[in-house]
């Protein structure tokens, strides 16, 4: 092996120096956080003499005894079925909706695109327990106006009964998350050469066929990037739920996967068991998302 030159040397000590600061906090904030829950997930606590009185709590190995619990929870389980059925639904209304925003807004030339693409951007700068509060005014009986005006209408309408609590939610996040995906999609769209739209207009494409065969096939990286995104976000479901819980007896302890496991740790003081619970969902939101990129790309690969 060919020894290294003095400024060899010192080039790769300083390439070193810039990479240990980033490989530290990679460490510490990421990796580090893995591996702890790891090993929470492995343990388990017992306690000794009548009632379990007897003496302080000792922390035994387990082995995957908290995982075979996660996944014998009905309770666990229902969540994992419920943000399913979800994302299902939710993510392609979402990406839909923010696709037709951005390829409106791209084309549209007035003096107030700008205006509207802030606006529609406006609610992502909203945190989602800021957004699940607001929206919470407008689902309560008593409070909301949407549910007076039906009410006038003879239309009992309650955004909060076990049918439709969870599409309240499902609304509160695509109100927030379309502006985000929509900026993402607009970036994406000022990418493409404007000389692809003339040359298709030059040989008779219409806006649609411009738009079908030219704009949503360069676009498709974006659009796999922002259902990855949404994908993971959606098994992540947290505070939504935890925010509109005291608003109706639907939501329960385990309506989702994350909720399932705070209170796992901070109401039955069971840390292990949501570790392991936390584990098993990192584990789904790789498969998924994994899952849905494989797919994308053999379709891509077949030219679909």
């Amino acid at each position: 092996m060919r020894a290294l030159t003095r400024g060899e040397a010192r080039n790769a000590r300083a390439a070193a120096g810039f990479l240990l600061p980033f490989l530290a906090l990679f460490l510490l904030c990421f990796l580090a956080p893995i591996g702890y829950a790891l090993y929470e997930s492995l343990l388990r606590t017992e306690r000794s003499g009548p009632l379990g009185l007897g003496g302080g709590p000792q922390e035994v190995f387990a082995g995957l005894d908290n995982y075979l619990q996660a996944l014998r929870n009905d309770g666990f389980l229902a969540g994992f079925g419920r943000v399913l059925l979800f994302g299902a639904v939710q993510i392609p209304l979402m990406i839909g909706l923010a696709t037709a925003l951005a390829l409106l807004l791209e084309a549209a030339s007035a003096r107030w695109v700008g205006f509207f693409r802030t606006a529609i951007f406006l609610p992502y700068g909203v945190p989602g327990v800021i957004a699940s509060i607001l929206w919470g005014f407008l689902y309560v009986p008593g409070i909301s106006p949407f549910v007076e005006l039906a009410r006038g209408v003879g239309w009992d309408l309650d955004f909060l009964s076990s049918g439709t609590v969870l599409w309240s939610i499902a609304n509160i996040v695509t109100w927030q998350f379309t502006g985000y995906n929509m900026l993402v999609l607009i970036a994406q769209l000022k990418a493409v050469p404007t000389e692809l739209y003339e040359a298709a207009r030059i040989d008779g494409a219409t806006a649609w066929q411009v738009v079908r065969h030219v704009k949503l096939p360069l676009i498709r990286p974006a659009l796999v990037l922002t259902a990855v995104f949404s994908i993971i976000g959606t098994l992540q479901l947290f505070a939504e739920p935890m925010v509109l819980r005291p608003l109706t007896h639907t939501i329960d302890s385990g309506y989702t996967p994350n909720l399932h496991a705070y209170n796992e740790a901070f109401t039955s003081n069971n840390q292990h068991a949501a570790a392991a619970e936390a584990v098993l969902l990192a584990l789904v939101a790789c498969v998924l998302s994994f899952g849905f990129l494989r797919f994308v790309g053999r379709r891509g690969r077949d030219g679909r």
